[in-house]
């Protein structure tokens, strides 16, 4: 199965998912609304917020770079399925992703 998820989506933190599936979604969810460097004491967490001033062909490219990169080093029972985007007049990029959750066990 797989699920829709977007960087602008900002439902409130669970501490205590009741699913796997919220779970990982949340974690992605996370991942691809962070800025690498924003997070003290993992600095590496995140995607690379130097795309900001590139064109918007390069910037969906490196995007799309860091989101796997991230998605695969911090939460990997998260399948990557697709990658879209969304932007505006004023050159901002909003990752869409669907993703469908690794069975685990």
């Amino acid at each position: 199965m797989s699920y829709l998820l977007a960087a602008n989506q900002k439902p409130a933190i669970d501490l205590a998912p009741k699913t796997t599936v919220e779970e990982v979604l949340q974690n992605v969810r996370t991942i691809i609304s962070t800025i690498k460097y924003e997070i003290p004491l993992d600095r590496g967490f995140g995607i690379d917020g130097d795309v900001i001033d590139m064109p918007m062909q390069q910037a969906q490219a490196k995007l799309t770079q860091e989101i796997f990169r991230a998605v695969r080093q911090y939460e990997p029972r998260a399948i990557i399925e697709f990658i879209s985007f969304s932007g505006n007049e004023s050159g901002r990029l909003t990752p869409k992703l669907e993703v469908s959750i690794r069975e685990t066990g």
